[in-house]
């Protein structure tokens, strides 16, 4: 499984590729609001930014709900670079969106999707991504991992080729369970990705060894 982490700070992008975890990222004008970085020329700077860090593919979000806008935007986003992914919210005139973006060959994120008949709109037009948020359904007492575990299903049944990207990641447990129904990729903050190293044991035989290698070194 891929990870992608879902901000806009760059200290912690580059945290995770140092650390050699990095597959790519996504990121929005709200989450690059929480850094201070406003206005569009500002924004799709800090984008190209993103992408000199990243080996992968950077999520940008169209802000338009409608046809023309939505082109407009995505063009000129997936202008800023190659690994942009443009990101479309999953509403009649993205699904025609996405239509429009994979016949010029410009990949897409079909995000907000909260349903199999919704992702299976978003595969059909031809996404790239399909972005079935587990913690918003998990907040109204659905189940999320089930969501992205049925999509995944009928992905392979039918044959598509979108890939399940788990969003809305909270913690840790959400990650093995997306590793578990067998998501393509988990965007997360950075602290849940960092909560796979912890183990009680991993801890306690440090400290062990440790203390076995003081006590015959000195």
């Amino acid at each position: 499984m891929k990870f992608f982490i879902d901000t806009a700070n760059l200290d912690q992008i580059k945290e995770a590729y140092d650390m050699g975890v990095l597959d790519g990222v996504t990121t929005n004008p709200s989450l690059m609001a929480k850094e201070g970085i406003k206005g569009v020329d500002n924004q799709r700077k800090h984008y190209v930014e993103i992408c000199n860090i990243v080996q992968g593919d950077v999520s940008a979000e169209v802000i338009a709900t409608e046809y023309e806008g939505m082109i407009k935007e995505g063009e000129e986003l997936a202008a800023l670079n190659p690994h942009i992914v443009v990101k479309v919210p999953c509403i009649a005139d993205g699904i025609k969106a996405i239509k429009y973006f994979t016949s010029k060959g410009i990949r897409t994120n079909c995000t907000l999707v909260f349903s199999v008949g919704q992702a299976l709109l978003a595969a059909k037009a031809g996404a790239t991504y399909v972005s079935p948020f587990v913690g918003r359904l998990d907040d109204i007492c659905e189940d999320g991992i089930a969501l992205v575990g049925k999509i995944v299903e009928m992905y392979r049944y039918y044959g598509y080729t979108t890939q399940v990207l788990a969003a809305s990641i909270r913690h840790t447990a959400h990650i093995m369970q997306c590793i578990e129904v067998g998501a393509d990729v988990a965007t997360c903050p950075l602290s849940a990705i960092k909560g796979l190293l912890n183990h009680p044991l991993t801890d306690s035989g440090l400290k062990k060894f440790l203390e076995d290698y003081k006590r015959v070194n000195g």
